[in-house]
């Protein structure tokens, strides 16, 4: 089976790219050994290995959810949310709201919008439906109201006995909100365990339970990741991991890069892209350090992004995930009057016009002063996607210490907590 790869020869020259190769394999050793800052939060780097014994459970959880309900309301912000929202997005139909089997996953707890909540409601009126909420600690406020008012709705539509059994709570293992009144009320629990952020979370239950109910395979996802933790274990020539953390760091502290751009060409990995930005995001935006992480949906941004990109000022880089092979396959076909001027691509796969695409767009950027990254993904399915994922977390906590600050905190996030406690006259603020 191929593996994801890495090319960063359009970004930087391997020559100068030596002091830095030997910087990362020192983060690398920091991280694996757990010597440096943030280190109790680590229990990800062997993840894929110890949720093994639970993956069986969750399948359980799962079924029975996707067996008794319409809608599955998966309740989370951040990483509580995202990495299973990145994954069902890439890897369900891209009309799955029209063309859907089993229950239909939405989320809540991840804005404080009350017109998308009354409509979520108003959407779940006269509907069999059940809760995943995640949250450590059940006081978050954004899940928090979510899962009040879709808890009361869930207990008046179908009783409490039905709630009791259709409500699943990922939280802490002994203490906290949500941990209180799930024992309380009897309700199924997965533990967010002590040594795992959120936003490194994706693989253990927190993504996988909505991802089981998605009908995805969470085996292959975490077969996938597996090989990302191998893949990472490898010298410099076959770790992209190692290779990604040397080169963005490279570019941002050498050429004074400061935008990292993460694009793709295919439209199913848009959210892909919003779990990498918070988890570089969050893990690298300190003391007035870091890349800031943005996005495009290449080719849609091209026609909005495109012009900035190849004449703005130079302060990006661009990583490009590009998938190999597609799983369908659509012709264009011959038309006799031509009035479109398309029957020169007639015959042609689509793919291959986008790959077309997106090779002409590498190539101009890199001629208008873009670095341009490269992973090569070789199908978007479970496997990979796992690997990818394990992939970026690594690479993310290499990448942090090279910058010298503790990729697995994020202090700067109570700040807007704070006033907003204030305002609202919360007790104690």
């Amino acid at each position: 089976m191929k593996d994801i790869e890495f090319d960063y020869s359009q970004a930087v020259d391997s020559c100068q790219l030596e002091s830095y190769r030997a910087l990362a394999s020192a983060a690398a050793t920091t991280l694996k050994h757990g010597t440096g800052a943030g280190n109790d939060f680590l229990g990800w780097l062997n993840l894929p290995l110890n949720i093994r014994t639970q993956l069986s459970d969750i399948q359980a959880s799962a079924a029975l959810l996707h067996r008794e309900c319409e809608v599955i309301v998966c309740i989370g912000i951040g990483g509580s949310y995202l990495g299973a929202k990145a994954v069902n997005e890439a890897l369900l139909s891209s009309f799955e709201a029209l063309d859907h089997q089993g229950p239909k996953i939405v989320y809540a707890g991840q804005n404080i919008g009350e017109d998308y909540i009354w409509e979520l409601q108003n959407l779940l009126r006269n509907k069999k439906f059940g809760i995943i909420c995640i949250s450590k600690s059940g006081t978050t406020t954004e899940p928090a109201l979510a899962f009040r008012i879709l808890k009361a709705q869930l207990e008046q539509q179908q009783g409490k006995a039905s709630a009791q059994r259709l409500i699943v709570c990922i939280t802490d293992a002994k203490r906290g909100a949500l941990r209180t009144l799930a024992n309380q009320e009897g309700y199924k629990t997965y533990v967010i365990e002590d040594n795992i952020g959120g936003r490194y979370s994706v693989l253990s239950p927190v993504g996988l339970l909505p991802i089981a109910c998605a009908g995805l395979d969470i085996q292959a996802l975490i077969d996938g990741a597996v090989r990302g933790m191998e893949l990472c274990e490898n010298e410099w020539e076959d770790n992209p991991a190692l290779q990604y953390a040397a080169a963005r760091n490279f570019l941002y502290q050498e050429q004074e890069k400061k935008i990292e751009l993460l694009v793709n060409f295919h439209p199913k990995l848009h959210f892909i892209a919003e779990w990498w930005k918070q988890l570089y995001g969050e893990s690298e935006g300190k003391e007035h350090k870091g890349i800031f992480p943005a996005s495009a949906d290449l080719t849609t941004d091209l026609h909005s992004l495109g012009q900035y990109i190849q004449e703005g000022e130079r302060i990006l880089i661009e990583t490009v995930l590009s998938v190999q092979s597609m799983h369908h396959e659509v012709i264009i076909p011959y038309d006799e009057q031509d009035m479109d001027g398309l029957n020169y691509l007639s015959g042609k796969h689509i793919d291959e016009v986008n790959k077309m695409a997106e090779l002409g767009t590498q190539m101009a950027h890199v001629d208008g002063g873009v670095p341009t990254m490269r992973f090569s993904i070789p199908q978007l399915n479970e496997y990979y996607l796992g690997c990818l994922l394990y992939l970026f977390e690594y690479a993310c906590g290499i990448s942090g210490y090279m910058l010298h600050v503790n990729p697995f905190n994020q202090p700067g996030v109570e700040a807007y907590k704070k006033n907003m406690f204030t305002l609202l006259k919360k007790p104690g603020y």
